[in-house]
């Protein structure tokens, strides 16, 4: 027999705490999770600190138990369980059992009765019990071989501990809660008395309720407040005190047929798991999940030219108990190819192939600096192949040259006629545009990782991990699972081809699958296939010559401008000594907390998760608006700080040594609105308002004999509204091109147009972009330094005027709520998961989204559009120009100076007419040496 102690956990009471203590949690169905997670949590801490233990998790029966016959309110006051809470009980158990621990409700009694029954049995046995519990009542259990733990706070009672915390043993805990009652679960006990009372009296008398009523006499003389009158108290409430200690008095003698040692945990459902930790979108734990089941198949000896069937993680769901020894429906067969013969025989597949299924394996994640390692290929569900032309780590076996093999591939992938499928094409593009024999891919149809996206952008991520999981109930090969993680982490050069070749295969077969799977579930809704089709496919070949092409930025220039951003950050920092009084670290967020609240006595305006005033940037920057200097300075070190490290100090490290350029990487399916993202660097963030912004785009260079050329959407999301809203008001404003945020001054504040100043500007100008993104009134009155009423007024007054988009408003927020989903002008959709959450807050969210997504989000699509005609004619129009980058409504070239007018000539039209609105698409375009100038 085990001499590991018997865990014993109190499910309820957890279930309770944590639903209670833990921030809210929802999935995107809007269904609450953060108590199952917190329960989890805890059961995976607490078997990590006793993996040998036999160990059960107890929850309450559905029903009454034998103390609602006792006492009628036993518990009445508690309210309602939550409709939030009941639903988690359910999965909560469903994961449990997934888990393999065992699960126990018995009928008729609580889930306290049971433990007690259990904990019991075993001290009788000599053997030591652990009780996993938030409860006080389980302290009447503690003896010299029952402890509690309190794994949410950390504490421990064992017989002193019990002592310590309620001021009697645990022989003597039951009445002393008979005596003070519990609120909570409705035992009366006896009126006034507390804990001290209670500790007193069972201490003064040293015995328990028999002991106390057979002594009343003695009560007066006791140390306690309030003790002459406390006798007459007690004997007038004796029968209440005895139903009590019988109400707070744990049964220990549960019929349990229960072996003790047949309670250790079995194996867990990892099926199960899965579909349980996607519908509740425990993404971490699935993840986790996602790479032991990876892991479990390469170690698995490898079946000659094929792979075992990967047994995806929902496979054995809702199958016979017998379905298992079943044969596989279909078997993956995936090849490492490293004869000429077996490659010839994959070309001839690929020429006779429909749809291809293609990747690339590098040496690197940026695809300008990548060397191709190998290609992999599917044209069949369960079938592929890779291709290794590479792998350079001692032992390997002979490869085909790549070169040679490169050079067949060519005119397959570059046949526009060819149909052809990746996941995130882009980068393969990219790769094998750079490759030593260059290919230029065409006819790239689709891409999973946009299918995913224009399907459902805020469903899951959109890597192929992520959906394989999602879509097709597979759990892949993680890139870590083969070359290991941080600094030791392999190139996938270096990687044995046992494990190269199935993980490459299975990308291409996975990239087949989910794109049938995908691309059908787009067909059923055709607006969402003509988005991908006819924008984000289109789109694709557009950004990758983008990002090849780079953008020429002034090394020196930045590296003058970072000495100097460094002087000034010393500046700042001596400033911030002087008002401080004393040197203290800038960076933290400890020292900084104490010199600003402790030390200068500053206002504490919001605190941390643990309890601290927050240095936070929105604080500190709350702090400098009333004015206090040392918020202000640092609000100046932080803005200054942060443009040295992430653009003057970084980007010349980012020029490419081959190119001389910086490339950033473009990404469609990030931002859920449609709009693209960069990285590496960001350049959406480079701030435009201050002069130290603008600098840093004053490296950004035309090289000689060229200037750029900044053509910029006016107002675009302004004139999107006009255009949604139907509002004569702002149509007027637009179709006679007036200055809309004039025009709406005029309005607001009962003016003549020509009177209106720049203030009232200013003021309408925030008003108009406020309204877009949901704006409260404190938010403009805090914007445009009025007071809240006065602000509220003003947004009053602009929907008198513009009716039209206050209707819109109101339409467009029945609409998501009706459907949970707003729409843009060309049909993509964005899905609102907290349209229908409980949580007031979450719920606003998701409306003031409504409002604005279908205005960033068709301001994005008519981006897209333009982006892939101006690059159209570009390829075609003889011109020497080439589009260099994109930011935000802006599109940037790189134009020989002898052709900027024909340049200009074609391009606004283009990016004008790229959308057909009830107002003028206004683009206007500078020309200048960089890209500051010409903006």
């Amino acid at each position: 027999m085990s001499h590991a102690p018997l865990v014993l956990v109190d499910g309820s009471s957890y279930l309770y705490r944590a639903f209670h203590a833990l921030p809210p949690l929802a999935n995107s169905k809007g269904m609450q999770t953060g108590a199952v997670k917190g329960v989890l949590n805890m059961l995976r801490s607490l078997r990590k600190q006793y993996p040998d233990s036999p160990f059960a998790v107890v929850f309450d029966a559905k029903g009454g138990t034998f103390r609602d016959e006792l006492f009628a309110d036993y518990k009445a006051n508690r309210p309602p369980m939550p409709e939030e809470l009941r639903g988690q009980i359910e999965p909560l158990h469903a994961s449990v059992r997934a888990l393999g621990y065992p699960l126990l409700c018995v009928e008729g009694v609580e889930a306290d009765d049971v433990i007690g029954t259990l904990a019991r049995q075993c001290a009788a046995l000599g053997r030591d019990v652990i009780i996993s519990t938030g409860d006080k009542d389980m302290a009447q259990l503690v003896c010299q071989h029952v402890t509690l733990v309190n794994t949410m706070t950390g504490s421990v009672y064992d017989i002193e501990g019990v002592k310590t915390k309620f001021g009697v043993g645990p022989e003597l805990i039951i009445d002393y809660l008979a005596l003070m009652g519990d609120k909570v679960d409705n035992i009366p006990g006896v009126p006034g008395v507390g804990e001290k009372t209670a500790q007193g009296l069972l201490v003064g008398l040293n015995g328990g309720l028999d002991v106390l009523y057979a002594n009343l006499d003695k009560v007066a003389d006791l140390p306690i407040r309030g003790a002459k009158t406390l006798a007459a108290k007690l004997a007038e409430h004796r029968e209440m005190a005895y139903l009590s200690y019988q109400l707070a008095t744990i049964k220990i003698d549960v019929p349990l047929d229960i072996e003790i040692d047949a309670l250790h945990p079995g194996e867990q459902d990892r099926e199960a798991l899965a579909a349980l930790f996607a519908e509740l979108e425990f993404k971490g734990w699935l993840d986790d999940l996602q790479r032991e089941q990876a892991k479990a198949r390469l170690a698995a000896p490898p079946a000659p030219a094929t792979k075992a069937p990967s047994g995806g993680l929902f496979d054995q769901l809702d199958q016979p108990e017998d379905a298992a020894d079943e044969p596989a429906a279909a078997a993956s067969q995936y090849e490492t190819v490293l004869e000429q013969a077996r490659f010839e025989a994959w070309l001839e597949k690929l020429q006779a192939a429909e749809l291809i299924a293609f990747d690339t394996e590098t040496t690197s994640l940026d695809p300008q600096q990548a060397q191709v390692v190998g290609v992999s290929f599917a044209v069949t569900a369960g079938e592929a192949a890779y291709v290794p032309l590479a792998h350079s780590y001692m032992g390997v076996p002979a490869q085909l040259d790549r070169d040679a093999v490169l050079r067949a591939l060519k005119p397959i992938l570059e046949d526009p006629a060819k149909a052809k499928v990746g996941q995130h094409a882009k980068y393969d593009i990219n790769v094998l545009a750079n490759a030593s024999t260059p290919i230029s891919v065409q006819g790239v149809a689709f891409d999973t990782m946009l299918e995913s996206y224009v399907l459902d952008s805020t469903a899951t991520r959109h890597d192929m991990d992520s959906l394989a999981l999602k879509y097709l109930d597979h759990g892949t090969i993680r890139f870590e699972d083969i070359a290991g993680k941080g600094a030791k982490q392999l190139t996938f050069d270096q990687i044995a081809l046992e494990q190269a070749g199935p993980y490459a295969a299975e990308d291409a077969d996975v990239t087949l699958r989910l794109h049938q799977t995908l691309w059908q579930k787009l067909e059923a809704t055709p607006s969402l296939a003509k988005v991908l089709c006819e924008i984000e496919m289109p789109l694709v070949p557009v950004l990758a010559r983008i990002e090849r092409q780079g953008a020429l930025v002034d090394a020196k220039l930045l590296g003058e401008h970072s000495v100097e951003l460094g002087e000034r950050l010393v500046e700042l920092e001596r400033q911030a000594f002087a008002i401080a009084g004393e040197e203290f670290n800038l960076g933290s967020p400890k020292q900084l907390g104490a010199i600003l609240y402790e030390k200068l006595g500053l206002p504490v305006i919001s605190k941390t998760a643990t309890g601290q005033a927050s240095t936070a940037e929105a604080v500190l920057a709350e702090l400098a608006e009333q004015d206090f200097e040392l918020p202000k300075v640092l609000m100046q070190y932080r803005s200054l700080s942060k443009l040295k490290s992430t653009y003057t100090d970084r980007l010349p490290e980012q020029i490419n040594p081959r190119t001389g350029r910086i490339h950033t990487s473009y990404h469609q399916a990030v931002a859920a609105t449609g709009r693209l993202s960069s990285s590496d660097p960001n350049l959406q963030n480079i701030p435009i308002r201050t002069a130290e912004g603008r600098r840093i785009r004053q490296a950004f260079v035309a090289p000689s004999g060229y200037k750029l050329v900044a053509a910029d959407y006016s107002q675009i999301e302004l004139r999107i509204m006009a255009h949604l809203a139907k509002d004569e008001g702002l149509l007027d404003a637009f179709r006679n091109d007036r200055d809309v945020h004039r025009a709406t001054a005029a309005e607001v504040f009962g003016v003549e147009l020509d009177a209106v100043s720049g203030d009232q500007r200013r003021s309408a100008k925030a008003i108009n972009f406020g309204l877009i993104y949901g704006m409260s009134a404190f938010g403009l009155a805090k914007q445009i330094g009025v007071d809240r009423k006065q602000a509220q007024a003003y947004i009053d007054r602009y929907f008198a005027r513009y009716p039209g988009v206050l209707a819109y408003m109101e339409r467009t927020r029945e609409q998501a709520t009706q459907q949970g989903y707003v729409e843009t002008l060309f049909g993509r959709r964005l899905y609102l998961p907290d349209i229908h959450a409980k949580n007031p807050s979450l719920r606003k969210g998701a409306e003031r989204t409504a409002i604005n997504a279908p205005m960033q989000g068709t301001a994005a699509d008519i981006m897209k559009r333009a982006m892939v005609a101006v690059d159209g004619w570009l390829l075609t129009c003889g011109l020497d120009a080439k589009v260099i980058l994109q930011v935000h409504d802006e599109l940037v070239l790189e134009v020989r100076e002898d052709q900027i007018e024909a340049l200009k000539a074609g391009l606004l039209p283009l990016m004008s007419g790229a959308a057909e609105l009830d107002v003028p698409l206004l683009v206007e375009a500078g020309v200048g040496a960089n890209w500051d100038e010409a903006h």
